[in-house]
């Protein structure tokens, strides 16, 4: 790697970093500026019940993900079962649903009329008068999240087990070691690091959600940050309880990046040959299937069908209402996606052009904003935002309350997305392309307009949708960020949720669901074209 060298592409590499990394400066800085008697207040109060709450969610999310992510994609790649052909991608398709919108459908699908009590009665399960206890607790909220975040630990763990090669197995078997201890002598150290760098991942988004949460009423840090803040109307209280919450966060990610790295190392051979699937029989077949059948209904199909049901129930499903919310949610997240994937671009150029360790260490570290929670950098921004008006106020400009932050949320929040994409793009190329070009004369800028961008168009489109789906979702974030009166799809299914309006918020959450099968597809493409390369 080069050295840094003073030039435009390093210095506006190096101010957007600075500019992504602003808003989190701002909440950490919070630290330093005293604490109010609404802190002193929380300390005393209600601090062990956030942090224990948010503990214990962590704590059964993470054995939930574990058991499901684990043994599904141990399944479905050592094994041939009924279905096993179409699980291994159906195994993703929760990740279509984010957890808010799950806990508002499995508590609708849980109250006293809901589907499943009226299920429950009509096979005489239950009797007349009695329901199934509800979901709206604590340990309800473990299994949502479990259900909706297990893929992640799915699909680290089965992309790890697809790259371990056969020679070494068989070598395994050829010293005289069953299958038993292969597993736990070979496979499971080797997959080991990513099965923690998908539980880091699934902490995080535990830890960083607010809508499921706040619909189930327990009381977590980012619940009582949302309080304290809206609530109290304390920004500097609600900024110094989310720099505890960050702490955490970026301990998660250091340990996200570091396992993720290590399973790289582990993993790296040139003979990637598949194993040979082993065909299950009899009862290990159908349990096999039963299995993994289970969490795509739990997490998906049943989720699914109860929205359309409800859906086809309402008679104006595309009410104003929603043509607004449609119409302002693809005018953000089409503006984010190509703002993000502009900046991603130019920084995997200047990365490839000047092989820096400089540019390499901006580039991740500006990738680690997907691991901040929308809330922290809601916050952030806000904060951020408030001091630019107080810069701009004599010429009477006010930024804060524009879309102008809640698109530098989500450029903060989907760069990570965009960058991945476009880094193994890139690596699809030679760099002798780039040497040819510069001895026939061509500037870095032609280089850029004339050759890379048209080699990179399947990724560039690729960025955009993932960016696009990512937004759609995001909730926190566009509920604090917004203007006054402007909705978008996240923000209408969750007033009618909080307003138990559930039926009205069925059309717009289909809507949600059907733009984040997006990167599922993506992701199905991904681990199929790695499988046609072992």
């Amino acid at each position: 790697m080069k050295q840094f060298n003073l030039n435009f592409w390093n210095i506006f590499t190096s101010f957007i970093a600075l500019t992504f990394s602003v808003p989190i400066i701002l909440v950490f800085l919070s630290l330093f500026f005293g604490f109010n008697d609404n802190f002193d207040h929380i300390v005393n109060v209600v601090l062990l019940e956030y942090s224990l709450n948010s503990l214990l969610l962590v704590v059964g999310v993470s054995l939930i993900v574990l058991f499901i992510g684990v043994i599904s994609a141990l399944l479905v790649t050592t094994f041939r079962f009924t279905g096993s052909k179409i699980l291994e991608w159906a195994l993703i398709l929760p990740l279509a649903i984010p957890p808010y919108l799950l806990a508002y459908v499995m508590t609708e699908m849980f109250e006293y009329s809901g589907s499943a009590n009226s299920i429950f009665r009509s096979l005489n399960l239950i009797s007349e008068d009695a329901a199934l206890p509800t979901i709206r607790s604590l340990s309800g909220a473990i299994i949502v999240f479990g259900i909706a975040l297990y893929p992640y630990v799915y699909l680290i763990t089965r992309v790890a087990l697809m790259n371990i090669s056969k020679p070494i197995l068989e070598s395994a078997r050829v010293l005289g070691s069953n299958n038993f201890k292969s597993f736990t002598k070979i496979v499971l150290p080797l997959i080991r690091p990513a099965i923690f760098a998908g539980l880091a991942l699934v902490c995080m988004e535990t830890l960083s959600d607010f809508g499921a949460v706040q619909h189930f009423a327990i009381p977590t840090f980012t619940t009582g940050i949302f309080r304290t803040w809206l609530g109290m109307y304390d920004l500097i209280t609600a900024m110094q309880l989310a720099s505890i919450l960050l702490l955490v966060i970026c301990l998660m990610i250091f340990l996200e990046r570091k396992q993720r790295a290590n399973a790289e190392y582990s993993l790296s051979n040139d003979s990637r040959e598949d194993s040979d699937l082993i065909q299950l029989k009899g009862i290990k077949n159908f349990l096999a299937s039963f299995f993994c059948l289970v969490p795509v209904l739990a997490g998906f199909i049943i989720p699914l069908s109860e929205i359309i049901s409800w859906s086809v129930e309402i008679t104006n499903i595309f009410s104003i209402k929603f043509i607004y919310a449609s119409l302002n949610t693809m005018l953000l997240a089409i503006t984010a996606g190509i703002i993000t994937t502009m900046l991603a671009i130019l920084f995997n150029f200047n990365l490839r052009i000047s092989k820096s360790k400089h540019s390499k260490l901006i580039n991740d570290f500006i990738s680690m904003g997907y691991g901040v929670p929308g809330l922290i950098l809601a916050i952030g921004i806000t904060q951020c935002l408030t001091y630019f008006d107080l810069i701009l106020s004599d010429i009477g400009i006010i930024v804060t309350g524009s879309l102008f932050g809640l698109i530098f949320a989500y450029v903060i929040k989907s760069y990570a997305l965009t960058n991945n994409v476009l880094e193994s793009n890139y690596k699809q190329f030679s760099t002798s392309i780039d040497e040819s070009a510069r001895i026939l004369g061509a500037s870095k800028y032609t280089l850029l307009g004339n050759i890379h961008i048209p080699l990179l168009k399947t990724g560039i489109f690729t960025s955009v949708l993932l960016v696009v789906s990512e937004v759609v979702k995001e909730l926190p974030a566009t509920l604090i960020l917004r203007p006054f009166n402007f909705d978008t799809l996240a923000v209408t299914v969750y007033t009618y949720a909080s307003e138990e309006r559930i039926y009205e918020a069925a059309f717009p959450a289909l809507f949600i669901i059907l733009i984040g099968l997006i990167p599922i597809y993506f992701i199905s493409n991904m681990i199929r074209s790695s499988k046609g390369l072992n």
